[in-house]
């Protein structure tokens, strides 16, 4: 695991993408500390373009060079892979396999239904 304060880590995002909040909340509820990068979804700066060439979209996590792209992918990576600060550093996602895979159901459910 990533201690505190010792890694190099960037979010690529945008206000206005609740994807991006996704990531953002995760880093938060861990609290780790990282580097905001906004990014213009009209004009993909060339770290977004390299870090995510499938899709070219935000949220974007880099962890000491390496990107971790799409909000669900974003929030389990810092949850089993960075250590936060805060009290609140435990896990984001329930422990229990049934409990994680309806906390994913319910993430899924409102980036494709709602």
């Amino acid at each position: 695991m990533a201690a505190a304060g010792k890694d190099d880590i960037k979010l690529l995002g945008s206000p206005v993408s609740p994807f991006a909040i996704r990531a953002h909340m995760a880093l938060s509820l861990k609290g780790v500390s990282y580097e905001y990068i906004e990014q213009d979804p009209f004009n993909k700066s060339e770290l977004l373009r390299r870090s995510n060439p499938v899709h070219m979209k935000v949220p974007v996590l880099i962890h000491n060079g390496s990107p971790v792209c799409e909000s669900q992918v974003i929030v389990q990576y810092v949850d089993d892979a960075l250590v936060g600060t805060t009290a609140a550093q435990g896990a984001i996602l329930p422990a229990d396999p049934y409990d994680r895979a309806i906390a994913r159901f319910w993430a899924a459910y409102i980036d494709y239904e709602v």
